[in-house]
C-alpha cells in the first residue's frame, strides 16, 4: 500500500520518550504461536558449541572460531535485542516469545521463553544460534535428497509444517542427528550424521531472516488488523501477517535467486567464483580447507564467517561480557574472534555498494548514484533506526568547505537529513492501533505495534519487479523505482565557486533517535536494559556510522565562471575585467580568473577566457 510522506506528520512524530497513557494491546503468548518444532519437542537438548571444538576448530578449519566472532554466536548477548525485547513484551504481552525463538533457540526449544520477558534465560542459553542447533535443522518441505526419516519428523509436528521459511518457524531433529551437505563425510563414532542439501539452500537462512508479526492479519485493502486475543494467526502464512523484515523474500525475488545467479566480478564469493546466488555465497563463501580435525582439504568448504553488518554492537557485547568486565563471560580468544568478525563485516559493508558522482550537462547539478551490489535491499534487515545516507562536501579552489549535504555530527550523533538522501524504512501505527494503545497515529518505533509503512526507499536488488515485491510485502513506498532498477540517483545543486565535490555513503545500524527511544520507553525503572544499552552505545562511540563507499574528489569546476553563478555568460566578462583591473579582490573570483594556473590572474588569462566565452 502506498502512502505519502505527509502522512508522517499526522498527529505528530513518536520518536522519543515514552508516550503518556500508553496501554498494552490485548495479546497473549497464544497470539504468537507459529508452526514448527515446539518447546519440549526434543528428545535430546541442544548441546553447547564447546562439544564441537575438539574436531572443528583445529587443523586450519577454524570453523568454531569464525562462528564465535559472528553476531549469530552473540545474538543472545546483543544489548540492542534485550532493550527492544523489554519494550515489545510490555506493549504486546507475549511477543517476547517471537524474539527469543530466533535469538536464543536453545532456551525457546527447552521451554525457557516463558515468561516472555526472558526472565528464565540462563547463561547456557546465550550460546545463541550455535552449531548443534543449526546442524539439526530439517527442511520443512522435505525436498528430494533429504534424510529418509525427515518425513516422520515433519508429520509429527503440531498443526503441520511451516508453510514457508521465516519467523523462526524451524523444524529441528528431535534426536541429535547432525546434518550437512557433503556426501563424503564420515563422522565415525563422534556423532550421528545425515546428508542434507538443505544447508546449501538459501531457505535455511530464510528461517530467521524473514520476520512477520502474527498478531496482525493482512486485509484485501492492504491494511492490517489485530487478531482476537489469544488467537493464533489463522493461516500461519507469513505474507498474510504484518511484515517486519523481508531479507529472504527480497533475495527470493531478485536476479540472484535465478540460477546461476549474478556475475559479481569477484566482489563476493569464494576465490575464483564468478557467479553468486545464495546467501551462503556471500556470507559463507567457499574456500579450500578441511572441515574437521584430520579431515582432507576440500575446495568447497564454507567459511563459517556469517558476515553481516554488525560493528559497534559487537564492541558493546565485548564491553558487557569481555574478560575485563565483571562478567568475564567471553574469553580473550573469543574477543579476538569478535574483532576479526567486525573487520570482515566492515569489509562486507564496503563491498555492498558502488558510488558514482558526475556533473550533469546542466553544470549546476551533481548527480550521485548509489548502486546496490547485494542480493537484497540496501540496507536490509530489522528496519527500526537502520539507515544509510549520502554525504556531499563541496570545496573551493583553496580546499575550503563551501557547503555540505548530509552532515553527521560525531560528537552529538545528529544527522542533518533534510538536505540529502537517507535510505530507510519509516513505520507507524494507524487509527485502530492508536485507539487501542493511546499512542498517536503516525511514526512509531514500536515494531510489534506497527501496522503501516509510511516510507520505504531502500534500494532494490537486481531483478526488482514491483508486483513481485508487493506480493511479499517488500515493494517501495512513497518513492519510485522502475522494474529492474537496482540503483538510485540524487541531484545536488553545486554552489558557486565549487571546484571539487567529495561524495561518501554511510551506514548506521541504529540512529540516535532509536537508541534514545529504547532508553526512554523501557517500562522498567532505571537502571534497566534500555539505559544499559544507552551507556554501551555512548562507550562505543555513539554507534559510529560506517563509511561504505566514496567517490571523489570529483571536479565541479566550470572554467570561465568568474562570478560563481554556475553559468558562463556575459556577466562573467564584467567580473573578469573587474578582477584584472584590481577592482574586485575577492579571492574566489581571483582564483576563477586565473585560467592558466599561474597563481594570479593577469593578461595571460585573457586569451583562454575569450576561447571559453566563444565555446558552446
Amino acid at each position: 500500500m502506498r502512502h505519502t510522506a505527509a502522512y508522517i506528520l499526522i498527529a505528530g512524530l513518536m520518536t522519543g520518550a515514552r508516550a503518556s497513557g500508553q496501554t498494552p494491546i490485548p495479546t497473549t503468548i497464544d497470539n504468537y504461536f507459529l508452526r514448527g518444532t515446539q518447546p519440549g519437542g526434543l528428545t535430546q537438548n541442544i548441546t553447547p558449541h564447546t562439544t564441537c571444538n575438539s574436531c572443528h576448530n583445529v587443523n586450519g578449519g577454524d570453523i568454531v572460531r569464525h562462528w564465535q566472532g559472528s553476531i549469530m554466536a552473540q545474538a543472545g548477548r546483543d544489548p540492542l535485542f534485550y532493550a527492544c525485547l523489554d519494550i515489545a513484551d510490555h506493549v504486546a504481552p507475549g511477543s517476547g516469545d517471537l524474539c527469543i525463538r530466533c535469538h536464543l533457540p536453545k532456551a525457546w526449544l527447552e521451554g525457557r521463553s516463558t515468561p516472555t520477558s526472558g526472565a528464565n534465560l540462563t547463561l547456557a542459553d546465550r550460546d545463541s544460534v550455535n552449531c548443534n542447533f543449526c546442524h539439526r535443522q530439517v527442511d520443512p518441505l522435505n525436498r528430494p535428497g533429504e534424510p529418509a526419516g525427515d518425513a516422520d519428523i515433519i508429520a509429527a509436528l503440531l498443526d503441520g509444517p511451516p508453510p514457508a521459511p521465516g519467523n523462526g518457524s524451524f523444524v529441528v531433529d528431535p534426536a541429535d542427528v547432525r546434518r550437512g551437505p557433503f556426501t563424503d563425510v564420515n563422522c565415525g563414532p563422534y556423532h550421528a550424521f545425515a546428508v542434507s542439501p538443505f544447508f546449501q539452500r538459501a531457505d535455511v537462512c530464510g528461517t530467521c531472516h524473514d520476520v512477520s508479526n502474527p498478531v496482525f492479519t493482512r486485509q484485501p485493502d492492504e491494511t492490517y488488523t489485530l487478531n482476537p486475543t489469544s488467537q493464533p494467526h489463522v493461516s500461519q502464512n507469513k505474507y498474510e501477517m504484518r511484515h517486519v523484515e523481508r531479507t529472504f523474500s527480497e533475495w527470493q525475488n531478485s536476479a540472484y535467486a535465478i540460477p546461476p545467479g549474478v556475475d559479481a566480478g569477484g566482489r563476493f564469493g569464494g576465490p575464483g567464483q564468478t557467479f553468486v546466488s545464495t546467501c551462503q555465497d556471500c556470507h559463507m563463501p567457499d574456500i579450500s580447507g578441511p572441515g574437521c580435525n584430520n579431515g582432507a582439504s576440500r575446495p568447497d568448504m564454507p567459511r563459517h564467517h556469517l558476515n553481516g553488518a554488525s560493528t559497534w554492537v559487537l564492541d558493546a557485547i565485548v564491553q558487557q561480557y569481555g574478560p575485563s568486565t565483571g562478567s568475564g563471560e567471553l574469553s580473550s580468544t573469543v574477543v579476538a574472534a569478535i574483532a576479526e568478525a567486525k573487520a570482515r563485516n566492515l569489509d562486507l559493508l564496503q563491498r555492498a555498494a558502488t558510488l558514482e558522482a558526475t556533473v550533469q550537462p546542466d553544470p549546476s547539478t551533481l548527480r550521485v548514484r548509489v548502486i546496490n551490489e547485494t542480493g537484497h535491499k540496501l540496507p536490509s534487515g530489522y528496519p527500526e533506526g537502520r539507515r544509510m545516507w549520502v554525504n556531499v562536501r563541496f570545496r573551493d579552489c583553496f580546499g575550503a568547505l563551501l557547503a555540505e549535504r548530509g552532515y553527521y555530527d560525531y560528537s552529538t550523533a545528529d544527522l542533518t537529513a533534510q538536505d540529502t538522501k537517507v535510505y530507510e524504512v519509516i513505520n507507524g501505527i494507524d487509527e485502530a492501533v492508536a485507539a487501542a494503545t493511546g499512542l498517536p497515529v503516525g511514526h512509531s518505533f514500536y515494531f510489534v505495534l506497527n501496522n503501516v509503512t509510511l516510507r520505504d526507499n531502500r534500494i532494490p536488488p537486481r531483478g526488482y519487479d514491483f508486483d513481485a515485491f508487493a506480493a511479499v510485502q517488500a515493494e517501495h513506498v512513497d518513492c519510485y523505482y522502475a522494474d529492474g532498477q537496482y540503483w538510485d540517483d540524487t541531484n545536488y545543486s553545486i554552489p558557486g565557486h565549487a571546484v571539487t565535490a567529495e561524495v561518501e555513503l554511510y551506514y548506521q545500524t541504529a540512529s540516535k533517535e532509536y537508541i534514545e527511544f529504547l532508553r526512554d520507553a523501557n517500562p522498567n525503572p532505571p537502571p534497566n536494559r534500555g539505559t544499559q544499552l544507552y551507556d554501551l552505545w555512548l562507550a562505543a562511540g555513539k554507534g559510529r556510522p560506517v563509511l561504505m563507499a566514496m567517490s571523489g574528489p570529483v571536479s565541479t569546476l566550470l572554467a570561465g565562471d568568474i562570478n560563481g553563478d554556475r553559468v558562463r555568460d556575459s556577466a562573467d566578462l564584467a567580473a573578469f575585467i573587474d578582477v584584472l583591473l584590481g577592482r574586485d579582490t575577492d579571492p574566489r573570483r581571483r582564483c576563477a580568473a586565473d585560467l592558466n594556473g599561474s597563481g594570479a590572474p593577469d593578461g595571460n588569462d585573457v586569451q583562454p577566457f575569450v576561447a571559453l566565452m566563444q565555446s558552446p
